[in-house]
Parts: C-alpha cells; sequence; structure tokens
C-alpha cells in the first residue's frame, strides 16, 4: 500500500495477511485497546479483549506493548476471527481535544488515519483490519460513545460489573464493591476483568452467590523475597488479589499482614486506595505507615503469623479464606505449626498456602496432606514464577479447594 491519508470512511487494501503495526499518537493520554472479532463485531471471550493487563491474544495474532503500540498478524487469527478493532479510552477528558492521529505500518509503507468527527465522546473505535473475500483491508472508523470505556466494550460483547455470565442463565453477576467509582477507566477496566474471572471460577466451582467469606492476605517480607519487591511482583499480587475480596467480602475489603520472624497487621485493603496501600506498606526494610520493619525481621518464623491470624479470626462469622504468600520457610517449629492447623481445622477458617518461586515447601506440602482433622483446612501450591502465571490461572489454583472445604466445614458443623 502507499503512503497516504486515509479518511473517515475510506478503505484500502493490505498487501495481504502479513503483520502491521498500528500506533496511536493524540494530544492527551489515550488508552489503546483491541478486540479480536467474528463477522457478527463481536468477541468470542474474554481472551479477544486486548489491553495493557491483558497484552496479547492466546493466538499471538494481536500483542499490545507498554506504549500502547499494537502489531496484528492477520495470519495468526483463529478460526472464526475476521477483523481487529482497535480503540482508544480518554480518562477525564473528551475526545475533541485529541487531535487523534493513527499510523499503521506494513512491510515499509505507512498509512495515516486521522480520529475525524470526535467531538463529545470518550472513547472510539478508530480503525478496522478485517478481511473481505480473499483480501485484507484497513477502514477508518472513527465512531465513538459518550459513555466512554463501558459502552465502547459493551459494544463488543465484552461483560462489564452486572452482566449475566453466559451459560449461567439468570445468574448474578459479579458484585461491585464501594471505592470502584473512583477508578479511573483502565483501572475499573482490569478490576472488571479480574471479578469476573473470580466470579466464573466461583460459579464452576458450585459456590453460591450468596456465599461470604472474609479474605486475610498473608505476605512473607523475608530478605530472600527482595527480588519479588525490587521487581514490584508483591505489590501486584496485592492488586491481584483484591478482586476476590471483592466477590466474597461483605465490604469487598482485603484484609492483610506482613511477616517474618515476627508479624503486622495492616489497614484493610480498598480498591479506591490499593495503589496508595501498596506504596506505603509494601516494604523489607525502613518504618512505614506506622510499622517498624526492620523490627520484624528478615527470616522465616511462622507459629506467630499463624497464632495471630487464628486469634483474630478464630471467631468469624464468616468462613475465612486465609491467602499465605511465601517462598519458602516452615522448616523451623515443623512439628508445633503441624499441630496448630490441626487443632484449628475445628476453626472457620481455610489456610490457602502459595509457594512462589523455587525454593524447597516441603513442610508445606504435609500442610496439605495432614491426617486426623475433623476437616482439611489447607491447601498449598507452588508457582515458580507467578508474575508469569495469568490471572485466570492464578484464580483456578487459589479457588479450587476452598469450595471443598466450605461444604465439609458446614457437614462437619464447623461453619455456623
Amino acid at each position: 500500500m502507499s503512503d497516504f491519508a486515509l479518511s473517515r470512511g475510506q478503505n484500502t487494501a493490505l498487501t495481504g495477511p502479513r503483520p502491521l503495526t498500528v500506533q496511536v499518537r493524540g494530544r492527551i493520554r489515550l488508552d489503546v485497546l483491541a478486540f479480536v472479532l467474528g463477522d457478527d463485531e463481536k468477541v468470542s471471550g474474554d481472551a479477544d479483549f486486548v489491553f495493557y493487563n491483558q497484552p496479547a491474544h492466546p493466538s499471538g495474532a494481536v500483542t499490545l506493548d507498554d506504549r500502547g503500540v499494537v502489531v496484528v498478524d492477520p495470519a495468526r487469527l483463529p478460526g472464526g476471527a475476521s477483523r481487529v478493532h482497535i480503540g482508544v479510552v480518554a480518562e477525564h477528558q473528551t475526545l475533541g481535544d485529541a487531535r487523534i492521529e493513527v499510523v499503521l505500518a506494513q512491510d515499509g509503507r505507512t498509512v495515516t488515519a486521522p480520529g475525524e468527527g470526535l467531538t463529545v465522546e470518550t472513547s472510539a473505535v478508530l480503525i478496522e483490519i478485517y478481511r473481505r473475500g480473499d483480501d485484507w483491508k484497513i477502514r477508518n472508523t472513527s465512531a465513538g460513545w459518550e459513555g466512554g470505556f463501558a459502552d465502547l466494550v459493551r459494544s463488543h460483547g465484552v461483560q462489564v460489573d452486572d452482566e449475566p455470565v453466559p451459560g449461567q442463565s439468570g445468574a448474578a453477576g459479579p458484585r461491585t464493591a464501594p471505592g470502584e467509582e473512583k477508578l479511573s477507566l483502565t483501572k475499573r477496566a482490569t478490576l472488571d476483568l479480574r471479578k469476573k474471572q473470580v466470579h466464573k471460577v466461583l460459579l464452576e466451582k458450585k459456590v453460591q452467590p450468596g456465599v461470604r467469606a472474609r479474605v486475610v492476605m498473608v505476605i512473607d517480607k523475608t530478605f530472600s523475597m527482595s527480588v519479588l519487591y525490587r521487581d514490584g511482583v508483591v505489590g501486584e499480587l496485592v492488586e491481584r488479589m483484591i478482586p476476590v475480596a471483592t466477590q466474597l467480602d461483605d465490604d469487598g475489603a482485603l484484609e492483610a499482614y506482613v511477616y517474618a520472624v515476627r508479624c503486622a497487621k495492616l489497614p484493610d485493603i480498598t480498591v479506591d486506595r490499593a495503589e496508595e496501600w501498596v506504596r506505603e506498606y509494601v516494604h523489607l526494610r525502613g518504618a512505614h505507615g506506622g510499622v517498624d520493619y526492620d523490627r520484624l525481621g528478615g527470616r522465616n518464623e511462622e507459629l506467630p503469623i499463624l497464632e495471630q491470624v487464628i486469634a483474630d479470626c478464630r471467631e468469624s462469622a464468616d468462613p475465612v479464606l486465609v491467602l499465605f504468600f511465601t517462598d519458602g520457610g516452615f522448616a523451623r517449629g515443623r512439628k508445633a505449626i503441624q499441630k496448630l492447623i490441626s487443632e484449628a481445622a475445628a476453626l472457620p477458617i481455610f489456610w490457602q498456602f502459595i509457594g512462589i518461586g523455587k525454593a524447597d515447601f516441603g513442610a508445606l506440602t504435609a500442610l496439605d496432606e495432614l491426617s486426623g482433622r475433623i476437616v482439611d483446612n489447607a491447601g498449598f501450591f507452588a508457582v515458580d514464577d507467578v508474575s508469569r502465571i495469568s490471572d485466570e490461572q492464578l484464580y483456578r489454583l487459589l479457588l479450587s479447594e476452598f469450595p471443598d472445604w466450605l461444604a465439609a466445614a458446614r457437614a462437619a458443623r464447623v461453619l455456623r
């Protein structure tokens, strides 16, 4: 294709189903999104929605980098997919202020497509890449929505908030937590997708929509975790756990502890303060938010944190799901730890231990296999690189045993 400007509504042929890059330029901050669609211009599932927190389609046909540049490879689109829409969302501004220009490059040739006719809209589809017969074409669409992100994604078949889950006739959608209305559109998009994934897993596990549980996150802050803290993996884990709390806890808040030799109870994490909370409380050293992290120590001692959580939760009227993240330990006081977990089987607490990294988790595996308990109240799995596992995979692992414990604990009258 020769270099030229593509006006609104115009289309032109590509050189074939070969990779092309799409770059969006504008005077204001724009979040770039992409949708892999069929002839009905709808996604077939959440994986067909590509954005900053889900930056690649499973097929590899569409990828989004951290600069907002989209690469589309039509030859890799899955069967049934015939087009890709490239869209944008503006935060707190209208697209009439943006002066948008899209630059498409393929095989050394470029086409520019200005965003034309956009005024009060806050989201838009700018470009459509589509198959017509044996040919692949691009069109300058420049079609916008005043309703912003929600209208844009709903128009492409992506569920938002309280829409029903496919195959669950009449089932309530994901719960909305206080504070969500304060989030930016892109942060809301991330939260919405994660909530839907948690909600879907709970439905598949036949957890009744009305079930409520306290969700507690325990974070290892020993010095062996330093790389995970430095690279932001721990902070991201905190944000990935919030959607679990929104779908189980009455107030949608995530309770939190950090531990090493000693432990500390931290303020609850709410959806609207997640980033602020991470900046204030996710640390290995120093004094932050009234907590002396140096005093907590730098090596593992599990008994104090286990005893603290039990003391705080033993009288809970609701079930308690403890998400316990650690990169090892559980070697000192092993028999005492096993005894404590066994005795805690009579309490309304389920312990989901998550090993992160490539350490030896033998003692934790043993906790998952303790005999003689009134109910199995502990689960364990390990992930070599938790930053690389998808949200859906992580939630499936986190919630794999909790529903079974709920049923067993009710039958054994552990739960009221």
